[in-house]
């Protein structure tokens, strides 16, 4: 059973910054990812050893004030591919559905007429 059909004489709209953003996507998350990480470590290297209370608090802070930008950049990185994926979607083909008919095709029925 073939549920939808495309839409004949339809024509595709071109590829736009939608497919730029898409295909850069995984380096984006990836730089991203790593440039907090980094930010975490090189805090970790510069505190020193014997680390005092206030020490050992700017680097847990440093950790989760990482942690947290990496979680909001996954979180944009995602809304932005929903994003490029529904516009590719309203570019792509349009499809029809099955159709099914109407008794009053050809003319209008009455307003006042019972179905």
């Amino acid at each position: 059973m073939n549920w939808l059909q495309k839409l004949p004489g339809f024509q595709r709209s071109a590829a736009g910054l939608e497919w730029t953003l898409w295909r850069k996507l995984p380096a984006i998350l990836a730089a991203g990812t790593a440039l907090p990480l980094v930010g975490a470590l090189a805090v970790r290297l510069w505190a020193t050893e014997p680390m005092t209370a206030a020490t050992e608090r700017l680097v847990t802070l440093a950790d989760y004030f990482a942690i947290a930008l990496v979680i909001l950049h996954w979180t944009m990185v995602l809304t932005v591919a929903i994003g490029c994926v529904i516009v590719m979607l309203m570019k792509g083909p349009a499809y029809v559905a099955d159709g099914y008919e109407v008794s009053h095709r050809d003319q209008p029925r009455p307003p006042d007429a019972a179905p």
